[in-house]
């Protein structure tokens, strides 16, 4: 049995895989278990790490060290590319309103953090209070990016010794789970919250949300636009309709925009509606007809985009309609459809709904690819460059007023900003930044995962003294202080003043945490999707901020 103890306990190659393979596979496992109704899901894997150090198995600090940093990186700029092509567009209209809100919860997470620092009897070191901050706001990204500064502190000699701050994430993190959902509660019974009454309200606003595509058909009665061009009517409205088909005297054809428009013209018209109505009032009137009598010379077909070099052209640049005599109506893009405007820019990934003749879609087929094995394909460079990119700015130092030494963005911060801007911009690069979704949540999984077993494996040795400690309560009741007082105090100003919908009230509280098990919870008693969309609209920026404020934390105080 000596093969069986060498694997166990001398720390090699294959004991550190062994090791790794097997406290994230009991992780996961473990994790699928509901406690009052919530998992913790692959966050499970820290506490099989936990317990794994604390029963004497261990790895090389220099191998833990990187593989704990590369599994950051992974996890990081996974997620960049994921959110990274909604994210500017987060900031619009209502998204605003509620990334305001989810700033307001990270600063006074921050704000509550430093009141403890000066005010709690005998103190406790901000690097822990950082880590107990992020265990509280669930935030594994935080803790990495707080880590990160402690050892740029040690590398340039501001510091000696770089505290355990893990210890304080895991003691706090149970409660901070808890504790959103609790807040999600109170905040409930407090406001009497009538949830019939909020689901109606949201289906209410999803029947007129503006932006989802209207499908009308419009006989042409206006005399004014007799002998006028399709192009030329188009831009009266700036372009924000889609005329796909024509009947003219009971023969069907795809209006090009050289085509003149005749009175008594039926046209099939895609736009949004806000702006139906204006459709109506310049063309003419609603007319009920069968488009499927054109199915037999005009077919509509859902064209997925596989060849990189669409990439980041617009669809004026691909000139389907003088060209192609094709008629692009609209973009699914992530799910969300687009109204397809001339200046929409294509990515790998869209899908792009054509009408025309047989024939001239299979021209567009061959031009935007349409081969789905191509999106199954990794972009490996894409993606290691980016990672290459956001070392390489996480690196640079810059200075921020109040701060002694120069601040840098590191492994965690560096890979995020770039990940965003290339899931955003990366077409002007000829970065193809598209990956499944399956493939993206693989990456964010293994990341996350690797991350958390070497944190656990790295603070199992001190783990159980320190929360059964006087100290380690304190640490707990200080992480629960930081949960659940933002999220009361703003998500009372959300619902009092600003009289927001308590299903994406409950959404903005779990993404401003970004905590997925809350998410869960609020999903569990949902009948729509509001708590889904509230969430993704802060995730990005919330993210954002909570690992450069750990940071800033760090080398404020440290």
């Amino acid at each position: 049995m000596e093969w069986l103890e060498t694997l166990l306990f001398s720390k090699n190659i294959a004991h550190t895989v062994f090791l790794y393979a097997l406290v994230i596979s009991g992780g996961v496992l473990l994790g699928k278990i509901r406690f009052f109704g919530i998992s913790l899901g692959v966050t499970f894997v820290l506490f099989t790490g936990l317990l794994a150090g604390h029963l004497g198995f261990g790895v090389d600090p220099h191998i833990l060290h990187f593989i704990r940093e590369f599994g950051l990186i992974l996890f990081i700029f996974s997620i960049g590319l994921q959110v990274g092509p909604g994210f500017f567009s987060s900031f619009k209209k209502g998204g605003m309103t509620l990334n305001l809100l989810a700033t307001t919860i990270v600063l006074l997470g921050v704000g509550t953090t430093i009141l403890i620092y000066y005010l709690l009897p005998g103190g406790i070191d901000m690097p822990m209070l950082v880590g107990v901050l992020s265990g509280a706001v669930t935030n594994t990204p935080g803790l990495g990016a707080a880590q990160e500064a402690l050892h740029q502190l040690m590398e340039s000699g501001a510091i000696e010794q770089s505290p355990d701050i893990a210890l304080g994430y895991a003691v706090a993190y149970p409660l901070g789970v808890t504790g959103i959902i609790l807040a999600m509660i109170l905040l409930r019974f407090a406001f009497r919250v009538d949830l019939k009454q909020d689901h109606e309200a949201i289906v209410t606003a999803s029947e007129t949300q503006p932006e989802q595509p209207e499908f009308i058909s419009v006989r042409l009665t206006n005399p004014q636009l007799e002998g006028k061009t399709l192009l030329e009517v188009k831009k009266i409205l700036d372009n924000r309709f889609v005329a796909s088909r024509m009947m003219r005297e009971g023969v069907f054809s795809v209006p090009m925009a050289n085509t003149r428009l005749s009175i008594g013209d039926t046209l099939f018209i895609i736009t949004t509606q806000q702006l139906r109505n204006d459709v109506l009032t310049l063309l003419g009137e609603e007319y009920e007809i069968d488009w499927k009598a054109s199915d037999s010379l005009l077919v509509s077909r859902r064209i997925v985009i596989t060849k990189d070099n669409i990439n980041g052209k617009s669809i004026r640049d691909l000139n389907f309609r003088a060209g192609l005599g094709v008629n692009i109506t609209r973009i699914n893009r992530s799910g969300i459809d687009l109204l397809a405007t001339p200046d929409l820019v294509l990515q790998v990934g869209d899908r792009v709904m054509a009408v025309g003749e047989e024939d001239a879609l299979k021209k567009v087929e061959d031009l935007l690819g349409n081969t789905l094995k191509r999106l199954d394909h990794p972009h490996i460079f894409s993606f290691f460059t980016g990672i290459c990119l956001g070392v390489l700015l996480g690196s640079i130092p810059f200075f921020i007023p109040g701060i002694p030494m120069p601040v840098k963005l590191g492994l965690a911060g560096g890979p995020l900003v770039v990940a965003i801007l290339l899931g955003r911009f990366g077409y002007k690069l000829k970065l193809v930044t598209y990956t499944t979704q399956s493939a993206n949540l693989m990456l964010r999984e293994i990341g996350i995962s690797l991350f958390l077993a070497s944190v656990g494996l790295a603070s199992g040795g001190r783990f159980v003294e320190t929360v059964l400690s006087a100290q380690g309560i304190t640490w707990v009741a200080c992480g629960f202080l930081i949960t659940l007082l933002p999220l009361l105090i703003t998500g009372g100003i959300a619902r009092r003043f600003l009289k927001l919908n308590y299903y994406s009230l409950m959404g903005l509280l779990a993404g401003s945490m970004t905590d997925p098990p809350a998410l869960a919870y609020a999903g569990s008693i949902s009948e729509n999707d509001a708590p889904a969309v509230s969430y993704s609209t802060v995730y990005p920026l919330t993210m954002f901020l909570r690992v450069i404020s750990a940071q800033v934390l760090i080398l404020s105080f440290a």
